[in-house]
């Protein structure tokens, strides 16, 4: 088990400024995910953290001391690599054994380990079959089970799933999230895929051209993003931006939209927006956020809208509707069944204590 810091971290390839000044402390067995687009720098932060690349500038330190100096194989750390990374020679068995026949451990031992995982991951049939054999989730689960028997302080994910078919992904993702709340170590997990950042996680670390735009807990970043990058990268299908404008309304404050609608705002959000009145704004809104509006029933906080649909897409266990609020497309997620047809007219409820403004020169939310 091991908590993990970074100081001032950065990392050059060239003129290229990958990793840009991190500051970061990741707790003792919690699962943090480093999560962003392509080229943000979390797999390369993900291999100063385990000693495969170089740290140009700044300090890694594990339990209090710093490995900047320290080799791959003397830091205690297990990683899983996104493209499997077994020896095709070799069986199940002696993949899984390899890291310990490394360091030479008893061959009763080494055997003890290798069961363990393999009970653990649910493929202890799949012992003596060769890498060709197997399944890409079964490869998966076996460059798992490589980690696993090490008992290292800490173990780091470099994208492992984004091999695997849709369905793989669902469980491998669920079979790792069981494997951190057995072992209870500290477990670092790269991807791109916000989905997995969100459902992973204990604590998400959200990158962008090597800096840390937000880190906390997933729902504390879906709910109060700090600027529009978040606010649109974390949730899926993704948050609605329009432009509006917040204006004085019957007493009160509220938000009006490209068509001219006047969203209140609720009495407990008004006090922070006094200040605003009159200026120009991007109003967010998820598609969860909007619902239904049925027979005029009244929902505190919520502002209504009426729009044209103009695509329905049935996904089962909800419909996503698509409409326009002045040039802005917009998506619904509804619940499921939905009976409207594209050219419908449609009347939708908004939860304002959920819509996040944002200012949109300097794109942090208000």
């Amino acid at each position: 088990m091991a908590g993990l810091r970074l100081r001032g971290v950065h990392k050059f390839y060239g003129k290229v400024h990958a990793v840009r000044g991190i500051d970061l402390e990741i707790p003792d067995q919690g699962f943090t995910v480093l999560v962003g687009p392509s080229g943000c720098g979390k797999s390369t932060l993900l291999r100063m953290i385990a000693g495969l690349e170089v740290v140009d500038e700044g300090t890694v330190e594990v339990d209090g001391a710093v490995v900047n100096d320290m080799r791959p194989k003397d830091r205690d750390v297990a990683m899983v690599f996104q493209n499997y990374a077994l020896y095709p020679h070799m069986s199940v068995f002696e993949n899984i054994a390899f890291g310990l026949r490394m360091r030479k451990v008893p061959n009763a031992e080494t055997r003890e380990r290798v069961h363990r995982a393999a009970e653990m991951l649910g493929i202890p049939e799949l012992l003596e079959r060769m890498p060709r054999q197997l399944s890409g989730g079964q490869r998966q689960h076996v460059a798992m089970g490589r980690a696993l028997v090490r008992d290292a302080k800490m173990y780091l994910f470099d994208e492992p799933l984004s091999n695997l078919d849709a369905q793989l992904r669902d469980e491998m993702r669920t079979e790792i999230k069981r494997l951190h709340q057995e072992l209870r170590t500290t477990m670092i997990y790269v991807t791109h895929d916000q989905v997995e950042a969100m459902t992973l996680a204990d604590r998400i670390v959200l990158l962008r051209d090597g800096v840390i735009e937000q880190e906390g807990d997933p729902l504390e970043l879906y709910e109060r993003p700090t600027n529009r990058f978040v606010a649109g990268f974390l949730g899926s299908p993704a948050m609605n931006f329009v432009p509006a404008r917040i204006e004085a309304e019957n007493g009160g404050l509220g938000v009006r939209l490209p068509d001219q609608t006047v969203l209140a705002l609720p009495e407990g959000r008004r006090s922070a927006y006094a200040d605003q009145v009159g200026k120009t704004i991007l109003i967010g809104m998820r598609p969860e956020h909007m619902h239904r509006d049925r027979e005029g029933e009244q929902r505190d906080g919520f502002g209504r809208i009426s729009v044209t649909v103009e695509i329905v897409e049935p996904m089962g266990a909800n419909t996503l509707i698509n409409f326009h609020l002045g040039e802005t497309s917009i998506l619904a997620r509804l619940d499921a069944y939905a009976a409207e047809q594209p050219g419908q007219k449609l009347d939708l409820l908004v939860d304002m204590n959920r819509a996040v403004l944002i200012d949109p020169e300097s794109q942090r939310v208000i």
